[in-house]
């Protein structure tokens, strides 16, 4: 699936409820840290979930941890916040690479622990050429589904009843086929020319000439 529909909730839902893996690239974090690749993200911090606590590159630990607050969104995960206090962040010489605010205290988010390990496997997944090249089959899917859909009117049944909608998928499925052929370049390479038979070896090896249709062999 695309992005839309690859978020933490449906795909440990899918794997939970139904034993399905669905496969899709989930969205990369939405903070300026990670949108400009600079400063500290959230994966830049360790999160220890056993103690409840979370220590930043700097080597501070949170000072609060507030778990886990529901989202609006059904498809966003709840989240975690933990969050360090004034006294922490201002000294610290690290500070504008972790934060631009000058009044309110850092906070990092994050899932909880199930959803945050399915995160990283998941991510961690799609680095792979592994991965890489099954979820390249879903490019050519698309891409006959939109040429059916935009080019020949799929969305739009021309007959009523199952069966005749079915023959008008069969017969429209034959004239992608055709079209595509059509298209397709001449190859260069000459065809293979066909073996000879048995039959026409014989005559060869005699030197008798080939008939042009066996129908006028015994004539």
């Amino acid at each position: 699936m695309d992005a839309g529909y690859t978020c933490l909730p449906h795909l440990e839902q899918a794997a939970r409820e139904h034993q399905v893996t669905v496969s899709g690239p989930l969205r990369s974090n939405p903070t300026r840290q990670h949108r400009k690749n600079e400063g500290f993200g959230r994966d830049d911090f360790h999160i220890d979930f056993d103690r409840r606590q979370v220590t930043c590159p700097q080597g501070q630990i949170s000072a609060g941890w507030h778990a886990p607050y529901p989202t609006s969104s059904p498809t966003a995960a709840p989240l975690i916040v933990a969050r360090f206090t004034k006294s922490q962040w201002r000294p610290c010489p690290a500070r504008t690479r972790c934060t631009t605010t000058a009044d309110s205290a850092r906070t990092v988010g994050f899932p909880p622990r199930e959803l945050r390990d399915l995160q990283l496997r998941v991510r961690a997944e799609q680095q792979t050429l592994e991965w890489k090249t099954r979820y390249a089959v879903r490019s050519g899917v698309e891409g006959t589904v939109n040429e059916f859909a935009h080019g020949h009117g799929m969305r739009r049944c021309r007959y009523r009843g199952q069966g005749n909608a079915h023959i008008q998928h069969v017969l429209t499925a034959i004239a992608v086929n055709i079209e595509r052929l059509s298209g397709l370049a001449p190859t260069e390479e000459a065809p293979t020319p066909r073996q000879p038979t048995a039959f026409q070896n014989y005559l060869d090896q005699h030197e008798l000439p080939r008939p042009k249709s066996w129908r006028t062999s015994g004539t």
